[in-house]
């Protein structure tokens, strides 16, 4: 398809990046590091930490890490939610050699456990609230070393040990565990400042992040993204955002709420990353969930840049409290990780004044595809343009190019697309095309001026508040549940989230009921992934040859047990 969108570019967008810019994720967090030393890099609850305090203490976690034994490429799992020692411990890895797995912190023992099997991972850092998850699998996983952190550990003696008493004590958010194994992340961190450092020199096609998503076939899998791939859109992504961050006053350092979870894509490589590169303050909300505490937080701060997604641009314009917080200096608001409704952007906008700029991204390219341009005063229903150096096209079925206009599976190539799927050549082959496109499941439709609109799924994934739901997935833990003789899940409509999860089941024992359903769902699947609905029925819709179909459920309203 002819690169019509590159006529339609906002002023002093540049066509193409270089992602051959830097060596490595390294190198480029090496330049940042120096040449922003006394910026500050991280804000959380109220402290800052400048990029000199992140070289330090990620040097010293890295020298740790290497003295474990681990091996250049070897994997180490993240599972901590926006606390500054995410940052700390995803520049020691990289800085060792090693390869980041983030892991969602709200992860089921099930969920957790594929997932250190399938990256390998021989190492996690992780917070103690979630540490009686691990404790239930570790056995059966791959892990020798485990770095246990606490709220406090970088927030000081006082302040550090208040802040632990409470999240324990009286918020009571650490459950029990057992894990006499794992040194505390301060530990880790004096023991790897007296120890030797020696800094890895990865090149751009070496391996530097495992981001899991959800798979078709209901088993979770690796995104395996390059140096070079995260480099490339990080650098996309500073291009596209240049015509805003232009009215930032001179001498200001731009400053973002890093609200998105940064083990999720759009959160590492949007805020962190390009943060580091930048010399961007990083404001680290780790709930955005509590409304109240997220806006008292932010109270706090100046700020110019939000991304998040349509939840929470919608929660918080709704919350009495919005008002107390100054949004004078917000010059960016960027949507993704789902749709954007027109309601919601428009409160966005009458609210703070500033528009929201909706893009779309997938864990297979880093994330960013497309996204409209940031100067826009209003609003398009479209996920925008591609980013420089990204091609897109519409395919048929066979691998066809369609015309403009014409629906069909949106497909994508940069130097922001993965590797392939980790150790899964079949699944890779699938969605790459022989000339390089990936084939991302979403259809949409490419306009005469080159903007994208998705108007369908391929695939029957839910979309909740930006997370992917694979319907397999909830019916492969449902099914096993005895009284179930079989079971689909697909999408509904929802308010808050944009989508929820609709559960439909037969039983094959009468007595079995809703609240057994929810228990055993709330023990194997992870808070977003449960059915916010579940119907009993006596038969599901089916093809002639019995195949489950999940678009007549979808177009069938709910209803009673016939």
């Amino acid at each position: 398809m002819d690169k019509i969108w590159l006529r339609h570019y906002p002023p002093g967008v540049p066509h193409t990046i270089d992602p051959s810019a830097y060596r490595s994720l390294v190198a480029l967090m090496d330049e940042g590091f120096s040449r922003h030393i006394r910026l500050s890099a991280f804000g959380f609850m109220g402290q800052r930490w400048q990029f000199a305090d992140i070289d330090v203490a990620s040097r010293a976690m890295a020298a740790y890490l290497q003295s474990l034994g681990l091996q250049p490429g070897d994997r180490v799992a993240v599972m901590l939610p926006n606390i500054p020692q995410y940052p700390v411990t995803v520049a020691a890895i990289l800085r060792a050699g090693y390869v980041v797995v983030n892991v969602n912190p709200l992860y089921t023992p099930r969920e957790l456990h594929h997932q250190l099997n399938d990256s390998g991972s021989k190492a996690i850092v992780i917070l103690e609230n979630f540490a009686t998850t691990l404790q239930q699998v570790l056995k059966d996983t791959p892990v020798q070393h485990i770095v246990l952190a606490t709220m406090g550990d970088m927030l000081g003696l006082i302040k550090g040990a208040l802040v632990n008493h409470v999240v324990r004590k009286v918020k009571k958010l650490v459950p029990p565990f057992s894990l006499p194994q794992a040194v505390p992340f301060k530990t880790a961190l004096k023991r790897g400042a007296r120890l030797p450092f020696k800094q890895a020199d990865p090149g751009p096609d070496d391996v530097a992040v495992l981001q899991y998503t959800g798979g078709t076939t209901g088993v979770s899998k690796g995104a395996t993204l390059l140096h070079r791939n995260i480099i490339a859109n990080l650098l996309q992504s500073e291009a596209w955002n240049g015509p805003m961050l232009k009215q930032i006053p001179p001498g200001e350092q731009t400053a973002i709420v890093c609200a998105l979870p940064l083990y999720h894509i759009f959160g590492f490589t949007v805020c962190m990353m390009l943060g580091l590169r930048m010399g961007t303050l990083n404001i680290l909300i780790p709930n955005p969930r509590d409304l109240p505490a997220t806006l008292k937080e932010l109270q706090k701060w100046r700020f110019h840049s939000f991304p998040a997604v349509n939840t929470l641009f919608n929660a918080l314009a709704h919350h009495p409290d919005f008002d107390k917080v100054d949004w004078s200096n917000l010059r960016l608001s960027v949507g993704g990780g789902m749709a954007v409704q027109h309601a919601t952007a428009k409160l966005w906008k009458d609210r703070t004044g500033c528009a929201v700029a909706e893009g779309y991204g997938l864990s297979e390219t880093s994330p960013s595809v497309t996204c409209n341009p940031v100067q826009s005063t209003a609003f398009s229903g479209t996920i925008g343009l591609p980013l420089p150096s990204t091609e897109v096209t519409v395919l048929d079925e066979d691998g066809n190019e369609l015309p403009l206009g014409t629906p069909g599976e949106l497909a994508v190539r940069g130097p922001q697309v993965m590797a392939g799927y980790w150790n899964r050549p079949e699944e890779t082959a699938k969605v790459m095309t022989a000339d390089g496109f990936f084939r991302t499941g979403d259809i949409a439709t490419i306009d005469e001026r080159g903007y994208v609109k998705i108007v369908d799924r391929k695939k029957d994934m839910i979309l909740v508040s930006g997370f992917n739901v694979y319907p397999n997935e909830i019916e492969d833990v449902v099914a096993s549940l005895e009284g179930v003789l079989e079971c689909a899940a697909v999408g509904m409509p929802d308010a808050q989230s944009g989508e929820a999860v609709r559960l439909v089941v037969v039983k094959a024992d009468a007595a079995l009921t809703e609240d057994q359903v929810r228990a055993h769902c709330a023990q194997h699947l992870t808070g977003y992934k449960r059915p916010k609905l579940i119907e009993f029925r006596t038969e599901l819709p089916k093809t002639p040859i019995g195949k489950i179909l999940r678009r007549a459920l979808r177009d069938d309203p709910p209803r009673a047990a016939g």
